[in-house]
């Protein structure tokens, strides 16, 4: 059985549905903290069983009969997260697993200014001291990810955030379509992918002018200072813990830890990644 954990979440539901592509339902098998909520996947006769990382008795049972099994990252930090991650590796190791795959990230590295990044490191490691095979999805930044940072920016008219860097901006899709593959080709990768990323690496600059574009009103790049923008956030109600980490990531996009582009997404799903003004429109034409 493949077990696929967070099947609930955007990535976790799209993994699912190109997996199902590759693989017949029969062997493949969903861990999730509310199984009602994956009833669509029931119905097309995939196994769904309770499971979470926060109680490996409940994945003891919901990574029964593991052959690969995917840990989709924890909503979590520090070391709250290598503990989840931790204990999901331990369980799928005693599940007999012979492959354990992890949703990393292209900025994996202990020294990084944005928190989730050492976080990732970590488990790389963890997965490394495991004794069993491995691989690391060295996922692109999400796509998703400018669209939150633009909500303001649409009623205001200014993109009003940290000096940034470039980013290679990647959709979920496309990294949903990658790690499907990778699934159904075991052993396809050992250790880190490289980093499967976007084709382009665009700065809020270029964000902002895209939705201008867009949805022909002027969007200005307004840069404000680390502090101004944490007050921000607090003033939206953000906890300072958040805030905080979340201004860790244009830190960490000054010193260039997000701009790689790479080639080995396009390679690997036969088709290049899709834009980023993509992306947005989509988004902006629901919105």
């Amino acid at each position: 059985m493949i077990i696929v954990t967070g099947a609930g979440g955007q990535l976790g539901r799209a993994i699912l549905e190109d997996l199902l592509e590759h693989v017949p339902a029969e062997k493949v098998a969903v861990s999730v903290r509310d199984p009602e909520k994956a009833q669509w996947l029931r119905e097309r006769g995939v196994r769904v069983r309770r499971g979470d990382y926060a109680e490996p008795a409940s994945l003891a049972h919901a990574f029964e009969g593991a052959s690969q099994v995917l840990i989709v990252s924890a909503a979590a930090t520090g070391d709250t997260a290598l503990s989840l991650h931790r204990a999901a590796i331990t369980v799928a190791k005693a599940a007999g697993a012979r492959r354990i795959l992890y949703t990393s990230h292209m900025g994996a590295n202990p020294a990084s200014l944005f928190a989730p990044m050492p976080d990732h490191a970590a488990t790389e490691a963890a997965l490394g001291e495991s004794g069993v095979a491995w691989t690391s999805l060295r996922n692109g930044f999400y796509a998703a990810t400018p669209l939150m940072l633009l909500r303001d920016a649409l009623r205001t008219g200014e993109l009003a955030a940290p000096q940034d860097g470039p980013v290679s901006w990647t959709a979920h899709a496309d990294l949903a379509e990658a790690a499907a593959i990778i699934l159904a080709d075991e052993g396809r990768f050992d250790g880190p992918t490289p980093p499967l990323t976007g084709s382009e690496a665009l700065d809020l600059a270029d964000v902002a002018a895209l939705a201008a574009d867009l949805t022909g009103r002027p969007i200005r790049r307004v840069v404000i200072t680390d502090e101004q923008y944490v007050a921000s956030l607090l003033s939206h109600g953000v906890p300072e813990p958040r805030a905080r980490m979340l201004v860790g990531m244009f830190a960490a996009g000054r010193q260039g830890e997000f701009a790689q582009v790479d080639p080995a997404l396009a390679d690997l799903i036969g088709h290049p990644p899709t834009p980023l003004r993509d992306v947005m429109k989509a988004a902006l034409t629901e919105g």
